[in-house]
């Protein structure tokens, strides 16, 4: 008995972690809807990541600005069309947008 339930427990906590894992950059991008309005290259209805990228690069405080405005909105940045406020958490947040200025 004990031989078939020390790798079912194992099992169920590796699956039980997944969960527990944060998502990456770019699972987050396609996950949260950011692909609606962005592309990695491309100017869509927002600019292109790898614009973002290169507008706040060399920043120190890039990923906080970022992040705030992932999660907040913002408007005025990139031109008149605001961004609207996105339902991602902090930590999200900040994923997203360390990820985004990873994008050359």
């Amino acid at each position: 008995m004990k031989k078939v339930l020390i790798p079912l427990l194992a099992i169920g906590g590796f699956v039980a972690m997944q969960s527990a894992v944060a998502a990456t950059g770019e699972e987050l991008f396609k996950s949260k809807g950011c692909a609606a309005c962005h592309s990695i290259d491309t100017k869509l209805v927002g600019p292109s990541y790898k614009d973002v990228a290169a507008k706040y690069a060399g920043q120190g405080d890039a990923v906080a600005t970022l992040a705030t405005s992932i999660k907040n909105g913002s408007q005025g940045k990139w031109g008149p069309i605001p961004m609207p406020p996105n339902q991602v958490t902090e930590e999200e947040a900040k994923t997203l947008a360390e990820w985004i200025l990873s994008l050359k």
